[in-house]
């Protein structure tokens, strides 16, 4: 019985306490269902940071996330990365729309999560809250979980589903 008690205990604060990937979580306001927020560290005199997730919409409407907002940097917008005449560019996105039945994914390369101005670097291991704001289905805080630098999400989050 003392030996199942501690093991229990070990994997209880493994899973709090554990890298950023044990804290992974799937967050849901109205029809939305936002997949493990996460963002990449970033180097200590860094100004800017990014962040992605994967956003699903179980309603049978069309919504978009018209804002992001976090208080780890002066600014938070909506950017997206695009490929013109052979040069990749970034430009504020505005509004990321979600299809009725599908999803959007904010990923490297694509839409993302800027944060210009930042307080302090992004560090591996730590995590930080965002809100989210769907112009139907409302706003939801998230928690943000930090990855190493140059991480590209999922793969480095492994964890017990």
């Amino acid at each position: 019985m003392k030996r199942t008690f501690v093991a229990f205990a070990f994997f209880t604060a493994i899973s709090a306490f554990g890298p950023a990937g044990a804290w992974a979580a799937d967050y849901k306001v109205g029809d939305m269902t936002i997949h493990s927020p996460w963002a990449r560290a970033t180097f200590a005199m860094a100004k800017t940071g990014v962040a992605y997730v994967t956003i699903r919409n179980e309603g049978n409407q069309a919504d978009r996330l018209v804002a992001v907002s976090a208080d780890v940097a002066k600014k938070t917008g909506l950017h997206e990365s695009l490929m013109e005449d052979g040069v990749m560019k970034m430009r504020p996105a505005g509004a990321v729309e979600i299809p009725a039945g599908g999803m959007a994914m904010l990923e490297p390369g694509g839409y993302h999560i800027m944060f210009m101005g930042l307080i302090a670097p992004f560090k591996e291991g730590e995590s930080f809250p965002l809100t989210l704001v769907f112009e139907k289905a409302g706003r939801i805080d998230v928690i943000v979980d930090v990855l190493k630098a140059g991480s590209m999400g999922d793969a480095e989050m492994k964890h017990a589903d």
